[in-house]
């Protein structure tokens, strides 16, 4: 897994563009996919925050917080935007923020409440994707000439095991 901060420094402009995604009306607005106890899906809205280090969301005491708490999986989605049908999606695993100083700051920032059962959870990132459409959308229907999406699509690297010791 990696943080906001790996997939930025490994890729600046895919990074950028899931963030302009992420964040197209203002504060971070996602659907965020969990998995249920008996290993449905459940979706929920979330907002993400980015900062230079990571992505975050305070989660408040809710069945999505449950499922991420019992198993961090996690696929988070991009509202649509208005114009046109480009989309955002990660994946990853969920780890619950313990540091007192990164809660602090980020609950200051925000202005989360403390009067709010709300925990912080670090999403750290297996996989990201970036599909962009075109001016026409994904459908056109009408439009000529036909726009082949782009996908770009960036995969952490995964830890190498350790080499057997003779």
């Amino acid at each position: 897994m990696a943080s906001w901060s790996d997939l930025t420094a490994a890729e600046p402009t895919l990074a950028a563009g899931i963030r302009a995604l992420l964040q197209q009306y203002g504060p971070g607005l996602a659907y965020l996919a969990t998995v249920r106890a008996d290993g449905g899906p459940r979706v929920h809205p979330v907002s993400p925050v980015i900062t230079d280090a990571g992505l975050y969301c305070f989660i408040i005491d809710s069945p999505k917080r449950r499922d991420l708490e019992r198993d961090g999986r996690y696929a988070l989605h991009s509202f649509p935007p208005e114009e046109n049908d480009d989309e955002a999606f990660l994946t990853g695993r969920a780890v619950r923020v313990h540091d007192p100083r990164v809660i602090a700051d980020l609950s200051r920032a925000l202005h989360a409440s403390p009067d709010v059962d709300w925990r912080l959870f670090e999403l750290t990132i297996e996989s990201a994707t970036l599909r962009t459409h075109g001016p026409a959308g994904a459908l056109p229907l009408a439009a000529l000439p036909i726009v082949t999406p782009m996908t770009r699509t960036w995969r952490a690297e995964l830890p190498r095991p350790l080499a057997a010791v003779s």
